[in-house]
């Protein structure tokens, strides 16, 4: 993919891109989740979504501040169950302290999906002085 989109922004090849917007450093990712079963010991894949791309702002050395969320959902699956799957987004987004600020919903024929798939994107600003990329680790 990196040759065919040619960005030196892409090509740190780090979980989060480290962008400059007015003067402000920010991280910018993306993540998509495709797990199975939908809930699970501990979670469900609203959790995952949320906390998996804290994780990706998190680890670039940025603190996060929104996310967008798409939900692409599987035609016939029940509405309780995309609604669990959203309040577990939303309780682990004000857990972490981010903001869901925007979303997208599209519907798949039945037996194209598997039941839901999430796509999230993440922003946060990175603090002055932090500067956390894969080519910055070496040996102890």
């Amino acid at each position: 993919f990196a040759p065919a989109f040619g960005s030196d922004v892409l090509a740190e090849l780090g979980d989060s891109a480290h962008l400059t917007m007015g003067g402000a450093r920010l991280a910018f990712s993306t993540d998509s989740f495709v797990v199975r079963p939908l809930f699970f010991p501990g979670g469900s894949i609203g959790d995952l979504a949320v906390n998996g791309t804290v994780n990706d702002l998190a680890m670039a050395g940025a603190v996060p501040a929104y996310l967008s969320c798409g939900f692409i959902l599987e035609e016939g699956i029940e509405l309780s169950v995309v609604g669990r799957v959203a309040q577990a987004l939303g309780d682990a987004a004000r857990t972490a302290g981010v903001t869901v600020a925007t979303g997208d919903t599209k519907v798949v024929d039945a037996g194209h999906g598997d039941g839901i798939f999430i796509n999230t994107a993440g922003i946060g600003l990175v603090p002055d002085g932090v500067d956390i990329r894969p080519q910055r680790a070496a040996p102890g």
